[in-house]
């Protein structure tokens, strides 16, 4: 009888700026102890990613790692699998950066090990059907998706037992189906389970191969999981009964499989990526659908493969946030890319055009980029490090092509490609985008000269998970399962904590609302401001580089204040001017704000011109509120007397001092997103919403103006 072949595709990484005692805990509990087991295993043979960050971290830090992996490289018990260096989702990124990536990986993998990969890990399993095109001109023979990749397509589960092959435009590359069973029985099912469900899929496919693509993190970074696979001794006896099983089973690298055995036929897959993912890229109401559906057909296999979410570009339209950071990045690799095209030659400019290369490729690391129970979307530390990646990359490519060192420049374009268009200002010392569209707002602010953006908050919007918050209060997971099922929650009454945003968190709204509104209503989102003047279209009435005019008119339909006998609501005129200056280090962003009506009687409301600011740690003492040498931690909920205060982060060298003349108070209250993890649900700090409020009585034909400037410079 011919023995099953069984390989294992084990996949480590660690997001772009995630924390240094994350990455240490990370080694000690799964990457070093599972290289150690290994090693006492010769025969169990396995395919080996580590992302080129991660890489490069253990080189520095740890070294020894890279001995004790070059020892099972040359013993052939362990194949390394390239893929993109900073672990971008390949099919996201412009075509050349994804060469480029790939190219950086192998280079690296070659230099330190000697061997060039000939398989690519692609992160997060995201296929897309013109891949194969890339994937073959950066020298990649085969990848791994999931098994519902090629469900998806028409196959039967029956037919998943070897390779097949994809191609594109007349290039091809193998595709290994990993096994969503195999995946879920490792390390969650005993021993035994896994030994049984081997052993019938090799009485069912004689001589054929079982494989499994899946994160090294699940052998001692998920929850339990260090005690269950090391202490316990799962992963020993895991490993020990494959070893007293090779009478028919032999456990084998990808390649070396690849090599010997022939493709079963071509498969052309749909966009797809495990189903998990294909879940959580769904509108949390159809999400919730969808879950109800799958659990009707729990019992029905036969209808499975036939229930599958969305791609994963579904997270740019589920959340703004990803698709700005996402169009950033495209924005910034366009300008790169034009650089590199133009006439221009001579050193300077190609060792600018390496440097903003790196850092655009940094920001391209696909965590940030979405959210489910892994994804870093929720997570500000790790957004930030993207983001301040590609205002690095942006600002060498913009002083290459100015040339000089005083510029500014407006472009107006569909930034985010929603179909409305922006207005983008660069200059050497700020970027800043306008949306005229949703408020005339601002929802991105970058300060160059170190680096920080500041805005890069998180609107709370539902998610399907909220719905078991309560649930998992009151009980809790058992000591191991896997983690899409675990319910542990950080802190007792994150349910309590939930609240929805009306619109997203960007700066300079407009807030118009009774005038016996309060500070608690504003913490709750209770303020019931006039939504055509906070989120409505304004018009472009002039811009330039100095300056840009923003025109709304309409009806002011929250004057709740007015007379009970006014026939109609009242036609209100609000005009915003953002004025811009600059010096050596620093610049102001102004926002002069009037507003005007004709109605016969006067308007009594108050007035908010809304910042979002993001210093990422709410309790840090080098980031704070200051006011008179008083200081207050970001987490700060209250009022703050007018018209200045600064707001400092000393880590990230930026000082904001804002100034509202005339204004009554500050109200300033954190924003906290109750999201899930991997460690379950958790409350996150994503800025601060900071409202200066003036009391109006608007009398008719008789304008009001106040004027809102957030003065930036650097904190040390």
């Amino acid at each position: 009888m011919s023995k099953l072949h069984l390989s294992f595709l084990i996949h480590s990484h660690q997001p772009a700026g995630n924390f240094e005692d994350v990455l240490e805990r990370a080694y000690a509990h799964s990457y070093l102890p599972f290289l150690d087991l290994l090693s006492r295993h010769p025969a169990v043979r396995v395919g080996l990613h580590y992302s080129g960050s991660l890489l490069e971290w253990m080189e520095k830090n740890h070294p020894e790692f890279f001995e004790k992996l070059r020892v099972l490289v040359q013993r052939g018990q362990v194949e390394l699998i390239g893929g993109g260096f900073y672990e971008p989702i390949l099919i996201s990124i412009p075509p050349g950066d994804r060469l480029e990536q790939i190219r950086r990986q192998s280079d690296y993998l070659e230099n330190h090990f000697g061997r060039r990969p000939e398989g690519a890990w692609l992160a997060e399993r995201v296929w897309e059907p013109q891949l194969p095109s890339t994937l073959a001109l950066a020298g990649v023979g085969y990848t791994l998706v999931d098994d519902i990749h090629f469900l998806a397509a028409g196959f039967e589960p029956s037919q998943l037992h070897g390779y097949y092959m994809a191609e594109d435009l007349g290039a091809s590359v193998k595709l290994i189906p990993g096994l969503k069973k195999l995946r879920y029985l490792v390390p969650f099912g005993t021993v035994e389970e896994n030994i049984a469900f081997l052993r019938s899929f090799a009485a069912e496919h004689p001589g054929g191969l079982a494989a499994m693509g899946d994160d090294c993190e699940k052998f001692g970074v998920w929850p339990e999981t260090w005690k269950h696979c090391y202490e316990d001794g799962w992963l020993e006896r895991f490993f020990s009964a494959l070893d007293a099983n090779s009478d028919w089973l032999e456990v084998t690298t990808p390649g070396a499989y690849l090599a010997e055995h022939a493709a079963l036929g071509r498969a052309d897959l749909p966009t797809a990526s495990y189903s998990e993912m294909m879940e959580w890229a769904l509108p949390t109401r159809t999400r919730q659908r969808f879950h109800q559906v799958q659990q009707e057909f729990s019992n029905r296999p036969d209808v499975a493969a036939f229930l599958r979410g969305t791609s994963g570009r579904g997270f740019f339209s589920k959340y703004s946030e990803a698709n700005l950071l996402h169009k950033k990045m495209l924005h910034v690799s366009g300008k790169i890319r034009r650089l590199a095209a133009s006439t221009r030659r001579g050193l300077p400019l190609r060792s600018a055009l390496d440097d903003a290369t790196s850092f655009l490729l940094r920001g391209q690391c696909n965590d940030a980029y979405w959210h489910g129970i892994f994804g870093g979307l929720y997570a500000p530390h790790l957004r930030t490090t993207l983001w301040r990646d590609l205002i690095r990359a942006e600002k060498i490519a913009d002083a290459a092509e100015q040339a000089r060192s005083n510029y500014a420049e407006l472009s107006r374009l569909d930034f985010d490609a929603d179909g409305r268009e922006e207005l983008y200002l660069v200059s050497e010392t700020c970027a800043a985008l306008f949306h005229p569209s949703d408020g005339a707002t601002m929802p991105l602010l970058d300060y160059r000269p170190s680096d920080v953006t500041l805005v890069n908050s998180i609107q709370r919007r539902p998610e399907a998970y909220h719905a078991r918050l309560r649930e998992a209060a009151a009980g809790g997971s058992p000591a191991v399962v896997s983690i899409h099922d675990q319910r542990k929650v950080k802190e007792p009454g994150l349910e309590r904590r939930l609240r929805y945003d009306q619109w997203p968190r960007h700066a300079f709204r407009l807030l118009l609302f009774p005038p016996w509104k309060k500070l608690a209503d504003y913490e709750a989102l209770a303020l019931e401001a006039s939504e055509p003047f906070a989120a409505g279209a304004y018009d472009v009435a002039s811009a330039s580089a100095d300056k840009i005019e923003f025109v709304q008119e309409g009806p002011f339909a929250s004057a709740t204040s007015l007379a009970t006998d006014a026939p109609s609501a009242p036609f209100l005129r609000a005009v915003k001017t953002f004025s811009f200056s600059r010096s050596q280090n620093s610049c102001e962003i102004s926002c002069d704000l009037s507003l005007a009506h004709s109605f016969a009687q006067p308007l009594r409301f108050q007035v908010g011109l809304e910042i979002i600011l993001n210093l990422l740690a709410a309790k840090e003492s080098d980031r704070y509120f200051e006011q008179e040498g008083v200081r207050h931690p970001l987490s700060f909920c209250g009022e703050l007397a007018p018209p200045v205060f600064r707001a400092v982060d000393e880590w990230q060298n930026v000082s904001a001092v804002l100034d509202a003349p005339g204004a009554g108070c500050f109200w300033i209250a954190p924003i906290e997103t109750v999201s899930e993890s991997e460690d379950g649900f958790e409350r996150v700090y994503q800025g601060s919403q900071i409202l200066p409020v003036w009391y109006v009585e608007l009398a008719p034909d008789s304008p009001w103006a106040a004027r809102f400037s957030l003065r930036l410079s650097a904190a040390r």
